[in-house]
């Protein structure tokens, strides 16, 4: 590939750009107006576009545009259509919102939504706006919004560092970075401070604190320069987005950046720390690559692990690793650096050449891709040391490889071919015997490597010049003819030797891959039919076994936010300690990671998409056990899955318990209300008949009619109790319709108090209602229940002489009503589980309920879009408070007020 040729695109690359493209077709273009800090003209620079498109006839509507007060920029909404916002009555005060389904509604072209990090009003759809803009997005709609940099979920620490100041309105980066246009609002911070002397950002009192505090002149320098590098971060992206779809080859140098070349010699250590270095000075982004060819595909094991070493040093100094295989290191360097627009290419200079003619990495690096600056270090120093010990510790016994071995075989295959084809001389033609040779050629290429294969080139021309070709036994040549057949045949035969040998490396790597993606869709299909976390623990186990040797064991979460070890391999290297750390930093710790490197086992935390789920431990079997950034990345990404398939299993544990939830509620409902149909007639009639002992025929004897009076009591408290299964039955069902009217309080609770009357005996009740208290608009039948149980809890769970009080009062734009009394007050601490259906508390009296009549009181009360609270009165008793809104009573005409 030449110079600023542009490389074929792949197809599957293609392919799904065009989906995505697709999809993108579908979805509306966000358009962000991003700023360092408040003032600096977002929202007027939002609107002037905004302005200059309704000139050209684009249909925009101002959704939310926030003016502060700012004539300027209130002028520039006039003439634009403007959306009503949505009034949200929130704790009192009325809270302006932007009208999601009005914009969904209205469906104009371009919808203008000011502060995309604003938090929405409790209530609302969606807890935050830039939600509300991601809905609009996906109905086509497109939109202009504003942004600071504080904003931003990432650099939330940084400025509030900085600042001093915590932001709690924040948004995803996702957000920020999926944009479709970012425009950047910059202003000089004198210009900026300026604009706040005179008004412009905030009212002169503000002005002056905010002087003061946020807008300090360090801080604006500060919060530009990070609204710049976001800004240029986002730009990064977008040239390396437009290079891959356009295929350029060649590196633009936009932005300065780092690769550093590690090979498999010593000396690599001081590379990357020296590129670390030089990142770090020029503060630019940098990365470490290792190239594995054929021709070091037989390190000794050593060897292997100080590369190993190399690449984490490297990514321990924050450089991105990757270790990458070809027959071409200058086409494999060259294209890594291209794909990733990386402009300067750190790598070692060498101090010997094996022929003088032998040009360097560095010298075919910069004839290769003229546009790189290459950058030579020294690699001579501490490292020599390093890896003279490294080299005396690799092992010397069967797993060591020796280079010489393929050379001894290669000596031995000629002799034996040579031995094998003398005898057939008289009956084989020279060209037969060429064919052995070359086919010696390339079994020892393709067993030994490249070096062996080119030894057995030479020796077998030498071979077949002094065995076989006249005259024998001498390297003299009679015929001139046979000087083109030893050429050609010992060229054949290094080709044919390179050949195998590269293609058999990169048989090695493909099959190498094939085998990790193998494993991993296998896991995946595991998982997905996977119904246990047990199952998911096993399916871990096997695949951590086959791509790397290492035992594992799962440790999940339990209910009570506990580890603890799933599956049937137990591993003694656990550490509680560290599994919590990896879980708590969301980061992997233990052997071969930065974090606790000493650790005999590796943790990684099982990150799924709401939550992290756990830890995977893996225990490998020797010691000195390194990853490399392939196999990093592999268990990164299968412990994703494994956190993945965990909290779906979750989820279908928490589906199934709520499942059944609803099933027994139903069937309790249904049952409940069928117990309630049948036991009204009876008890009815049982009090009917009850009342009819004393009316009918003469007196009865004071005994008799004691129990005749008695079973009415009980009859009616039955009744009671049936009415309130019916009603709790009929409310989880939907069946009750509110009937609301405007009525006065005080007689919904006087008639409460009648039919409370008997139960009430022996209790002191104080009605306080304010004589201006407005007509409240409810259902009065369902709110007599409220007093009605309200009452007769009071009653019930106090001592004979308590004073019950019944008072209420306006609260802007709500009413509360309070039910208390002085008795032994509420059990601390269960002030909400009252209100749960069947709870039933410590009656004073003998009588006691089902455990349903605050659950109705709640039912009822929500209903009517009211709130109810219980607690304890510093005085002793209890009290409950319903919270009604009090809404805007019809006026009541003079003379029928008069009456």
């Amino acid at each position: 590939m030449t110079t600023g040729e542009a490389r074929r695109p792949d197809p599957d690359e293609l392919l799904a750009r065009l989906e995505a493209d697709a999809a993108q077709s579908r979805r509306g273009k966000l358009k962000i107006f991003f700023g360092a800090s408040p003032g600096v003209g977002k929202t007027y620079a939002m609107l002037v576009a905004a302005r200059t498109l309704a000139g050209q006839g684009v249909d925009i509507v101002v959704g939310v545009a926030e003016t502060h007060g700012r004539p300027e920029t209130a002028e520039l909404i006039r003439g634009l259509a403007t959306l009503p916002p949505r009034i949200v009555d929130y704790k009192g005060h009325q809270l302006l919102e932007f009208d999601l389904d009005a914009a969904l509604t209205r469906a104009p072209r371009i919808v203008l939504v000011d502060e995309l990090a604003h938090s929405n009003a409790p209530g609302a759809r969606h807890p935050k706006r830039w939600q509300d803009v991601e809905e609009l997005l996906a109905a086509g709609i497109d939109v202009f919004t504003t942004v600071n940099v504080q904003h931003l979920e990432s650099l939330n620490d940084v400025v509030g560092g900085i600042t001093g100041i915590k932001v709690r309105e924040t948004l995803p980066d996702h957000v920020f970075d999926d944009a479709d246009e970012v425009v950047l609002v910059d202003l000089p911070h004198e210009e900026l401070l300026q604009r706040l002397k005179e008004g412009k950002v905030y009212l002169a009192q503000q002005a002056e604190i905010a002087v003061h505090n946020f807008f300090r002149k360090g801080n604006l320098l500060a919060l530009r320069e990070l609204a710049l590098r976001r800004t240029a971060d986002r730009v990064d992206v977008e040239v390396q987005a437009y290079r891959r779809e356009q295929s350029v080859a060649t590196v633009w140098p936009t932005r300065d950046s780092l690769l550093v070349c590690v090979g498999a010699g010593v000396g690599s250590k001081r590379l990357v720390r020296a590129g670390a270095r030089l990142a770090a000075q020029l503060d630019v982004p940098w990365h470490a690559i290792y190239i594995a060819t054929a021709k070091l595909q037989h390190l000794p094991e050593g060897a292997r692990a100080r590369i190993l070493r190399t690449l984490k040093l490297a990514q321990d100094l924050g450089a991105t690793t990757a270790s990458l295989s070809g027959d071409d290191p200058i086409a494999i360097a060259t294209a890594y650096a291209r794909e990733h627009n990386l402009g300067k290419v750190v790598v070692g200079r060498e101090t010997a050449r094996l022929w003088p003619w032998q040009r360097s990495f560095a010298e075919r690096i910069g004839k290769s891709a003229p546009e790189l600056e290459v950058i030579l270090v020294a690699r001579e120093g501490e490292d020599r040391f390093a890896g003279a010990s490294e080299a005396s510790s690799a092992p010397t016994g069967r797993s060591a490889v020796r280079p010489w071995h393929g050379y001894l075989w290669a000596c031995a295959g000629v002799a034996l071919v040579t031995v094998a084809a003398t005898p057939l001389l008289p009956h084989l033609d020279l060209a037969n015997i060429v064919m052995l040779f070359l086919s010696l050629a390339v079994v020892v290429a393709y067993r030994f490597g490249r070096g062996p294969g080119a030894l057995t080139a030479v020796l077998s021309v030498a071979a077949f010049d002094f065995f076989f070709v006249q005259p024998r036994l001498s390297f003299a040549v009679s015929d001139f003819q046979y000087l083109p057949t030893f050429a050609v045949m010992l060229v054949v035969a290094l080709l044919i030797g390179q050949l195998t040998a590269r293609l058999k490396f990169q048989a090695a790597v493909a099959l190498s891959r094939e085998q990790r993606i193998r494993a991993l869709f296998e896991m995946t299909r595991e998982l997905a039919s996977a119904l246990a976390v047990e199952q998911i623990a096993e399916i871990s186990q096997r695949f951590v076994r086959r791509v790397s040797g290492a035992r594992s064991t799962l440790l999940a979460l339990d209910t009570a936010e506990r580890l603890h070890e799933v599956g049937s391999e137990a591993l003694s290297e656990i550490d509680l300690g560290i599994a919590h750390y990896a879980l708590e930093h969301n980061e992997p710790a233990g052997c071969s990671t930065s974090t606790l490197p000493s650790a005999t086992a590796l943790y990684l935390p099982l990150k799924a998409p709401m939550r992290t789920r756990g830890v995977l431990v893996l225990a490998p079997e020797r010691e000195g056990w390194t990853v490399s950034p392939e196999q990093q990345r592999l268990l990164e990404t299968s412990a994703g899955l494994i956190a993945i398939a965990l909290e779906r299993v979750h989820f279908i544990s928490v589906a199934q318990e709520t499942l059944l939830r609803m099933e027994s509620e139903q069937l309790r409902n249904s049952l409940l209300s069928a117990l309630s149909h049948d036991l009204r007639t009876p008890l009815t009639v049982l009090h009917g008949l009850a009342e009819s002992l004393n009316l009918a025929g003469p007196p009865l004897p004071r005994a008799q009619a004691d129990i005749a009076q008695a079973i009415r009591d009980e009859a009616l408290r039955t009744s009671v109790l049936v009415s309130n299964l019916l009603d709790m039955a009929r409310l989880q069902s939907g069946e009750v319709s509110v009937n609301r009217e405007w009525q006065p309080l005080e007689e919904v609770v006087g008639v409460a108090l009648q039919s409370r009357a008997s139960g009430l005996a022996g209790h002191t009740v104080n009605i306080r209602l304010p004589a201006d208290l407005p007509l409240m608009y409810f259902d009065a039948i369902l709110m007599e229940r409220v007093f009605c149980n309200l009452l007769e809890n009071a009653a019930k769970y106090t001592p004979r002489g308590s004073v019950i009080t019944v008072s209420a009062r306006r609260h802007s734009d709500r009413v509360e009503i309070l039910v208390e009394d002085n008795g032994p007050g509420l059990p601390p601490g269960k002030e909400e589980t009252l209100f749960a259906k069947f709870a039933r508390g410590k009656s004073e009296s003998s009588v006691c309920g089902v455990g349903l009549g605050l659950s109705i009181v709640r039912a009822i009360v929500e209903a009517h879009d009211g709130t109810i609270r219980a607690e304890n009165r510093h005085a002793g008793g209890a009290r409950f408070i319903i919270s009604l809104p009090a809404g805007s009573p019809p006026e009541v005409p003079e003379e029928e007020a008069a009456c």
